[in-house]
C-alpha cells in the first residue's frame, strides 16, 4: 500500500510546539510519510518555543527539504500529495500564498497544492487581525484553503498547553480524516 504524503510547512510565527506535536504522531503512523520544510524565521522559533534541535525537527520527518531548493519534487503537481499543513502559518506565508509569491520552496509547494485542488491547511498564527490579514486569509478559503487558527476551546477543560495544543493538532488530523487519541470532541 501507498503512503500519504503529508507536506508540513514550518514558518516563523509562534507555535512551533504545535507542528512537533503533529511530525511526532505523524511519525506513529505507518501509512503517513511526512515531507518537511521549514523557513529561516521558523529556525528561531523552533528553538525558542520547542527546546528541540533542527536535528530533533529533522528526525521526526520522513523526508527534509531546503526551502531554497525551489527545483525540489514539492515543486511540481506531477509527484502526488495528499496536502499540506503549513503550522504554524505567519502572515508573511498567508501573504505570500496568498499572491502567489512563490519565491521559495514552501510557498510554491503551498501554490502547487492549490493549482492541483489539494488540501491545504493554514494554522494561521496573529493576534489581533489586521484588515490586511484578513483580507488574505479570505482570498485563501475563497481559493479552497482550510484556515485553522490555534484557538483555545474550553469545553474540553484544558488544564495545560500541552493539552491546548493537543486539540489544535486533532483539528489538522481531522481536516486530513484522521484520528487523535488525545483529541476531545464535543458530546453535546
Amino acid at each position: 500500500m501507498d503512503k500519504k504524503r503529508i507536506i508540513i510547512g514550518i514558518s516563523g510565527a509562534s507555535g512551533a510546539p504545535i507542528a512537533v506535536e503533529l511530525l511526532k504522531i505523524f511519525k506513529t503512523i505507518s501509512e503517513v510519510e511526512s515531507h518537511l520544510i521549514y523557513t529561516n524565521g521558523s529556525k528561531k522559533t523552533i528553538l525558542q518555543e520547542t527546546g528541540y534541535s533542527l536535528e530533533d525537527i529533522e528526525e521526526l520527518a520522513d523526508v527534509i527539504y531546503d526551502n531554497n531548493n525551489i527545483g525540489a519534487s514539492l515543486a511540481s503537481g506531477s509527484f502526488k500529495t495528499e496536502g499540506m499543513i503549513i503550522v504554524p502559518c505567519s502572515m508573511k506565508t498567508v501573504a505570500g500564498i496568498a499572491t502567489g509569491y512563490s519565491d521559495n520552496l514552501l510557498l510554491r509547494a503551498a501554490d502547487v497544492v492549490i493549482k492541483e485542488k489539494r488540501k491545504l491547511v493554514l494554522v494561521t498564527r496573529e493576534c489581533p487581525l489586521s484588515q490586511i490579514h484578513l483580507r488574505n486569509m479570505l482570498e485563501l478559503a475563497n481559493m479552497g484553503a482550510y484556515i485553522l487558527p490555534p484557538v483555545l476551546s474550553y469545553y474540553n477543560h484544558p488544564v495545560t498547553i500541552q493539552d491546548a495544543t493537543n486539540h489544535i493538532v486533532g483539528k489538522i488530523m481531522d481536516s486530513f480524516g484522521m484520528e487523535y487519541d488525545k483529541f476531545q470532541r464535543w458530546n453535546g
